[in-house]
């Protein structure tokens, strides 16, 4: 996350800085160009630290989900959870049942991520009225564990440069494994922990693998600028099922 900021925060001062030197000749007076100029040579390092800040690689030692037998390595995560007023069952019913319209923002942050380009069905392209769940694993992710009640597992494995992505997406999906070089592999859950009052606990995470240094780096980039987005969409997910669990439970 902080890596995220430092980028964000890099480019803002950078946009603001060469705006500051293309203004009117009125409004640029010559301290107000240096600090221009300045302030776009601040934000370019910034940016360029939080991309070039190192990864760091976390082993679970005791697993204790069933998340942790699939991915028990991984260099790169986020994890969110809500409380819900609902039993496991009937959240496990919602999170069956939730589509991409349901979900805040999604549409909004998934166009902006694809560059407002059509593509094939997926996660990051989906169709109206089909679950988020189904929709996943009929688009590249495997099911890995279905415990009604407890614990989802989608994992799914592909090259991460948008070259290499454009020939796999052409060839049949590649199963989940421990991934080749050149290759990440990305599981995700949803469990769910009764709170003892009649009540759920759901969190989601997910977990990116990447085996060597080079697919490291330039994961790491990709992760680091996606990454706000891609946690408003989870916290969207989970308020969603939270929403549908809740009136289930009614």
């Amino acid at each position: 996350m902080v890596a995220s900021v430092l980028i964000y925060l890099g480019a803002l001062l950078a946009i603001l800085g060469l705006v500051s030197l293309v203004l009117p000749r009125t409004w640029r007076a010559r301290r107000g160009r240096t600090i221009g100029l300045l302030a776009a040579l601040v934000g370019i390092g910034l940016g360029l630290f939080g991309v070039g800040l190192p990864v760091h690689e976390t082993v679970v030692e005791r697993p204790r989900e069933r998340l942790d037998a699939f991915m028990p390595r991984y260099q790169f995560h986020e994890r969110h959870a809500v409380a819900v007023a609902a039993t496991p069952l009937e959240v496990d019913r919602a999170i069956r049942a939730v589509t991409a319209d349901d979900i805040r923002f999604y549409r909004a942050l998934t166009w902006v991520r694809r560059c407002g380009r059509r593509g094939p069905e997926s996660l990051m392209d989906a169709p109206r009225g089909v679950p988020m769940l189904a929709l996943a694993t009929r688009t590249g992710f495997h099911l890995l564990a279905d415990e009604p009640g407890r614990e989802i597992v989608l994992g799914a494995a592909g090259p991460v440069s948008p070259s290499a992505r454009a020939v796999a997406q052409a060839s049949v999906p590649r199963p989940f494994v421990a991934a080749a070089d050149g290759y990440v592999s990305i599981a995700m859950n949803f469990r769910l922990v009764p709170d003892g009052r009649g009540g759920s606990v759901l969190s989601t995470e997910t977990r990116v693998f990447a085996p060597d240094a080079g697919t490291r780096r330039e994961l790491a980039t990709y992760w680091r600028v996606i990454h706000p987005g891609s946690a408003l969409i989870r916290r969207g997910w989970l308020d969603a099922i939270r929403q549908r669990a809740e009136y289930i439970a009614r």
